[in-house]
């Protein structure tokens, strides 16, 4: 996950998962146009492991952040350089920067992509795959939904939450190599789940923030109530 080479960057004409699109509109009789990217829905579970007492996260190298970072710090090629006049097959070199400025620390999520599947099945699809968890659809339990990328994508993102132990971890973890998905899964001890949130050294979404603040207001206090928790936090 932390070797990285031969970076390149082009113009994107088509994708999986993004499609371009502008919208023209009028609003209070004022014409108006809004560039935004049509995108899948997707969900995320928030995984307490129960006799362990931590989260189960995953870990992994975000091309977008990394580019992201790279703009930041100026190394990313101009605009110019990436048009879609230029050759679809085109590519700038970038100059490169660490691994580790595009690994994140995230709850374990996936896209709704998969027509016929609840977002719970598909969920539980997401914790099997990329942390090796065999969790019944029914210990899902909603968090909340909202929007995310308002002003790009607007799309609707679910939140789960969901308990394990040793005995469900049924197989192997880290996603799917064939859909070029490189994940480690990562345990953050409930102890120490405030110095993790507000460390800003450690990359993470704004997606774990919330879970863990919500856990902290909505399940600890179970958990001391029926004496499930050992720890303090």
């Amino acid at each position: 996950m932390e070797s990285l080479s031969e970076v390149e960057v082009g113009p994107c004409r088509s994708s999986r998962f993004l499609r371009p699109l502008r919208v023209h509109y009028t609003q209070n009789g004022i014409r108006k146009e809004w560039d935004f990217m049509k995108t899948h829905d997707s969900v995320s579970v928030l995984i307490y492991h129960t006799t362990r007492e931590c989260f189960v996260l995953v870990k992994q190298f975000r091309p977008a952040v990394y580019m992201c970072e790279c703009a930041r710090q100026g190394k990313m090629p101009t605009v110019d350089a990436m048009s879609l006049d230029t050759d679809p097959q085109s590519r700038v070199p970038v100059q490169l920067l660490p691994a580790s400025s595009g690994i994140t620390y995230e709850l374990c999520a996936g896209i709704v992509d998969k027509p016929g599947l609840s977002l719970e099945e598909i969920a539980k699809e997401e914790v099997q795959e990329e942390c090796g968890y065999r969790v019944p659809v029914e210990n899902l339990q909603k968090i909340t939904s909202y929007r995310s990328g308002v002003g790009v994508t607007g799309s609707k993102h679910t939140m789960f939450y969901v308990e394990v132990s040793d005995d469900m971890h049924v197989g192997t973890d880290g996603g799917i190599p064939e859909e070029g998905e490189l994940i480690e899964v990562v345990h953050i001890p409930l102890k120490d789940w405030q110095t993790f949130v507000f460390n800003e050294c450690i990359p993470k979404t704004a997606g774990v923030n919330f879970a863990f603040m919500w856990f902290h207001d909505r399940i600890i206090p179970r958990l001391r109530d029926s004496k499930c928790l050992v720890s303090s936090s």
